[in-house]
């Protein structure tokens, strides 16, 4: 062998074994080149890898890691007449990232003919981990790897031990959500699940809509429902985007009477004109407010309610103020360009009450309304009555039924409809097109105005009547007074509207 050539041949890394990434065998198999210039130009074209290039989707966010680590090192060379400095630290730059990142046996073959290798060469070889020469075998990474595993141990991550507080959800979420890892990502969805309270709801609505947590966004808004006056009162609630006001006032089931709805309204577009650095006019909170203002169900306040603030806050216009009062005060009922549907929460099961101990014959009809005054312990929703059929047997009849506010004599629900009997002395079902809130300690009259031959009707009457949930024990009780003027008979010890049908 002529001096100053190496008696070594290069050796190769061995990845027949997963690694651990737990990436399956490479299909590419290893290269050895002779130690020679031709050998080392082998063994860049087996790489395909120059020093300083790297894989443009390595990283933690594709699935990068010790995988990366493999292919991005450079190739090795051991050429026979380098500098022993140079190639020192070349061999050392070239080794250190993928043998610190990986596991691997290396095989080499030797031959025992001289031992006049230059000291360049011999220097370059002490500082590799294995021989002169090697070739690094490579795999392309699978695209978002995490998500083929179940737990987070197999994700390559430290354990499947997860420590999340108040203070670093979020963060932990947001990190779990960019980097691809469910199993965290399911822990902070479920650690905000169980700490999600009436006074948080708002902030966690915002954050769910965000990072797009659908089932979490579903329990907030429900939770908004039940405690809606509390939700609103919030200090977290100002500081929602305008999606998410939108979002919760577009709902029929939040619980709260409507003129709150507008207070909260109004709080929040204070907020957000200061976020905006506007002047805090009625103009400005208008403009911010958008389509929320539209969402306000004005037609369902009482007349007070809107004289007292709505009316005077200058952020409705003139025509809007006008028109409103015109709905409250005048019938038939003018077009206003607010909502006028009833928000109905009904949960639960339907619940009725009766208020006679017994049923006689011959209530007759011709025209004027049966009336009962009533009010209730708590609030409710009123979705039907049940009335009294025929005494002739099967028979049809027209109806209208009300139920309207007694201070006001504001209607607050109705329906033009009718109903069949059968001829006995059962009740029949008449119902509202939407449910009607009744609040407690609040006087409403009950009136149904029937077209028909002589039916049954109630005697025995009792003044209260409570109904107790038979899963929680709650108590709803109802107040029966008589009704001022002509109620066609009806009263609280004799007459029609025997049934209340409602929800809590």
């Amino acid at each position: 062998m002529a001096a100053g050539e190496s008696n070594t041949r290069s050796s190769c890394l061995n990845l027949s074994n997963s690694g651990p990434l737990g990436n399956a065998p490479p299909s590419n198999g290893t290269h050895s080149s002779p130690a020679s210039n031709g050998g080392s130009a082998g063994a860049n074209s087996g790489m395909n890898r120059s020093a300083g290039n790297t894989n443009p989707r390595s990283g933690p966010e594709n699935g990068g890691g010790a995988d990366s680590a493999v292919r991005c090192a450079p190739s090795t060379q051991n050429p026979p007449r380098q500098a022993a400095g140079q190639s020192a630290a070349a061999a050392h730059g070239a080794t250190a990232g993928a043998a610190s990142n990986m596991t691997a046996t290396s095989s080499s073959s030797s031959s025992s003919s001289s031992s006049t290798a230059s000291d360049a060469s011999a220097a370059a070889v002490s500082s590799l981990p294995s021989s002169p020469a090697s070739v690094l075998v490579y795999r392309e990474p699978v695209y978002n790897w995490q998500a083929t595993k179940s737990t987070v141990k197999e994700r390559f991550l430290y354990s499947d031990e997860v420590q999340i507080g108040p203070e670093t959800v979020m963060t932990t979420l947001y990190t779990a959500k960019k980097y691809a890892v469910p199993a965290l990502e399911a822990h902070c969805v479920e650690f905000l699940k169980k700490n999600l309270r009436a006074d948080n709801a708002f902030m966690l609505l915002t954050q769910a809509r965000l990072f797009d947590e659908p089932q979490l966004a579903s329990l907030c808004l429900e939770n908004i429902d039940k405690n809606t006056a509390d939700a609103l009162a919030a200090e977290g609630f100002t500081d929602v985007d305008l999606d998410t006001l939108v979002a919760v006032l577009e709902r029929d089931t939040l619980g709260v009477r409507e003129v709150r709805l507008f207070g909260a309204a109004v709080r929040w577009a204070e907020a957000e004109t200061q976020r905006q650095q506007l002047q805090p006019t009625p103009e400005n909170k208008r403009r911010v407010l958008g389509k929320a203002l539209t969402l306000i169900r004005f037609p369902l306040m009482t007349i007070e309610e809107f004289a007292a603030g709505p009316a005077q806050s200058g952020i409705l216009t003139d025509r809007e103020v006008v028109s409103l009062f015109l709905h409250f005060t005048v019938n038939p009922k003018p077009h206003v360009e607010f909502i006028d549907r009833p928000r109905c929460c009904l949960r639960g099961k339907e619940c009725s009450i009766t208020r006679f101990s017994q049923v006689e014959s011959r209530w007759g009809y011709s025209g004027t309304s049966d009336r009962i005054r009533f009010s209730v312990n708590r609030r409710i929703f009123v979705v039907g009555f049940g009335l009294y059929g025929s005494i002739h047997g099967p028979t049809d009849y027209q109806v209208n039924i009300q139920i309207i506010h007694t201070d006001s004599n504001t209607v607050l629900g109705q329906n033009d409809t009718g109903f069949s009997c059968d001829g006995t002395a059962s009740t029949f079902r008449v119902m509202f097109k939407e449910p009607v809130e009744i609040l407690p300690s609040v006087n409403y009259i009950a009136c149904a105005t029937l077209k028909g031959p002589d039916s049954h009707y109630g005697t025995k009457g009792m003044r209260k009547v409570t109904h107790e949930a038979p899963a929680t024990g709650t108590k709803t009780c109802f107040t029966f007074c008589y009704a001022a003027g002509n109620n066609n008979g009806t009263s609280v010890e004799d007459g029609q509207i025997p049934e209340v049908i409602f929800y809590t």
